[in-house]
C-alpha cells in the first residue's frame, strides 16, 4: 500500500532557505557570542548534526531560544528572499490527487511557513510549527494524532541529522533529501528509509504500492 500521510519539513526540504541562513547568521553569531561562519566551514557544519554544530560553533545552550526567536523575526521581515524549491507545487498537486495527507512540521513560525507557502498553503491539511530544536518528535505525535492515520502509513520527509533521529523515535519511516542543509553523504550514512535526489522521487515513494 502506498504511504497515507506524509509529513514534511520546510527549510531546505520545501524551501530554498539556506542560502538566506547564511546571508544572516554571522550577524546573529555577534549578537550571541558564538563563532561566526566562514566560507571554508560551511561544508563541515552540512556534515554533522546539531548537538556537534553547536559545539562547533561554541553556542550557549541557554542561548537556543533566544536565537531562534531573533531568526525567526528575521525571516519574517525578509521573508520575500526564501522561496520554494522547483517542482513543490507539482508535487503537492499529485500527493493530493492520489489522497495523500500532507502535513508541515518546521521550528519555524507557521506564519512564517505559509507565507513561504504562498498558494499552496491550502494543500496543506495539518501544520505543527515552532518546535524546538530537538522537539519535532513531540510534533510528528501531534500530528499523528490529529490525523489518526498510523506509523505505518505516514512517511517523514527531510533535510537534517535531527529530522531523522525525531522520525525513529517517532517510529516513522524517513525519506532524506539531497538538496537542503544537511550533505547527502551525512543523510545516508544514517540510513534513512529513502535518500531523494529529486523532488520527483518523493512523489513516487509516497504514491508507489510498498513491497
Amino acid at each position: 500500500m502506498p504511504y497515507k500521510l506524509a509529513i514534511f519539513d520546510m527549510d531546505g526540504t520545501l524551501s530554498d532557505s539556506f542560502p538566506w541562513f547564511l546571508s544572516v547568521i554571522n550577524a546573529v553569531a555577534d549578537k550571541h557570542k558564538f563563532q561566526r561562519v566562514t566560507k571554508d566551514r560551511v561544508e563541515d557544519m552540512r556534515s554533522v548534526g546539531a548537538n556537534e554544530l553547536i559545539r562547533m560553533l561554541g553556542v550557549a545552550r541557554w542561548r537556543i531560544p533566544l536565537i531562534a526567536r531573533d531568526m525567526r523575526k528575521m525571516k519574517a521581515e525578509q521573508i520575500d528572499r526564501i522561496a520554494l524549491f522547483p517542482g513543490v507545487d507539482r508535487m503537492f498537486d499529485e500527493l493530493k490527487a492520489r489522497g495523500v495527507t500532507i502535513a508541515v512540521v518546521s521550528s519555524d513560525t507557521e506564519d512564517n511557513v505559509r507565507a513561504v507557502l504562498d498558494q499552496l498553503e491550502d494543500q496543506v491539511s495539518y501544520f505543527a510549527c515552532a518546535a524546538g530544536l530537538f522537539g519535532k518528535t513531540a510534533k510528528f505525535q501531534r500530528i499523528l494524532d490529529l490525523t489518526g492515520i498510523s506509523v505505518d502509513d505516514t512517511l517523514s520527509i527531510g533535510d537534517e541529522i535531527r529530522d531523522i533521529e525525531a522520525a525513529r523515535e517517532a517510529g516513522v519511516d524517513f525519506g532524506a533529501v539531497s538538496w537542503g542543509y544537511t550533505s547527502a553523504a551525512a543523510l545516508n550514512a544514517r540510513a534513512p528509509t529513502f535518500m531523494f535526489s529529486r523532488m520527483d522521487d518523493v512523489t513516487v515513494a509516497l504514491t508507489s504500492p510498498r513491497g
